[in-house]
């Protein structure tokens, strides 16, 4: 189902649900049973955080553009769990 928008020249705009692709180019007025014209308009898109955006912008040059790496990455000592202490050993 889609919704789609008409706009009554009495009554003002009003939203239809649809199925998809059998909208008509005209619709009955719920209020006044007058003909209304389809109106098209931008769909509904829900923005996302500078945070997200920003983060998909740095994956996209990352694909265009990768970093070149000079050198190995420092070695850090993995600490284990000290839950890991606890279990039995073989």
């Amino acid at each position: 189902m889609a919704t789609y928008e008409y706009l009554c020249s009495r009554c003002g705009s009003f939203d239809v649900k649809l199925a998809i692709g059998t909208a008509p180019n005209a619709y009955g007025c719920p209020v006044c049973a007058g003909a209304a014209r389809r109106v098209y308009s931008s769909p509904g898109l829900t923005l996302t955080s500078h945070e997200v955006a920003a983060l998909h912008l740095q994956e996209e040059q990352a694909r265009e553009a990768p970093a070149v790496v000079s050198q190995l990455p420092s070695r850090r000592r993995v600490h284990p769990h000290p839950a890991l202490s606890r279990l039995p050993r073989p």
